[in-house]
Formats: structure tokens, C-alpha cells, sequence
């Protein structure tokens, strides 16, 4: 999975695998999610967005499936993940 550490006040984390077409979104809160069926197009656009938090709710919130991560089983194990975002 590819780990992103992104700047907003949203999110903290972008991560995405092609593959599974799996978001894996860490938002600064620490809660973590996980939406599925998203094409790699949103992914890319979602990094490329001026404001994360702002695309997020307009083009990923409401219209994929997805699933709150109980803290300590991420998809992305902590060695993966960028040094400021481990616990």
C-alpha cells in the first residue's frame, strides 16, 4: 500500500492500493477509515486537491462503502508508515 503523509487540516495520511482500488484515509484525529471501490483517478486527484478535506467531502464521503479501523489494525503496518505518523 502506498503511504502518503499529506498537508491539511483534515487528513494526516492518503494511503491507496491499486490492486484492491482500497483508500485508507488517517484523518488528524487518528480515526482511521478505509473506503472501497475507489477508482485510482479519485486518489490521484484527491493528492493533486488544494484543500484534501475539502475533495474529500465532495467527491469520497457518501458515495464509496467504507469502514471504521479500530486503532492497531491499519492495513499499513507502522514500519510503512511516514516516521512522524508512527505510534
Amino acid at each position: 500500500m502506498n503511504v502518503t503523509a499529506v498537508e491539511s487540516s483534515t487528513l494526516a495520511t492518503v494511503s491507496y492500493d491499486r490492486t484492491r482500488e482500497l483508500l485508507q484515509l488517517e484523518f488528524n484525529s487518528h480515526a482511521l477509515y478505509q473506503y472501497f471501490g475507489v477508482p485510482a483517478t479519485v486518489h490521484a486527484a484527491l493528492l493533486r486537491a488544494p484543500s484534501k478535506g475539502s475533495y474529500f467531502n465532495q467527491a469520497i464521503r457518501g458515495k464509496f462503502p467504507y469502514s471504521r479501523i479500530p486503532t492497531g489494525q491499519a492495513e499499513v503496518p507502522p514500519q510503512d508508515l511516514p516516521a512522524e505518523r508512527r505510534r
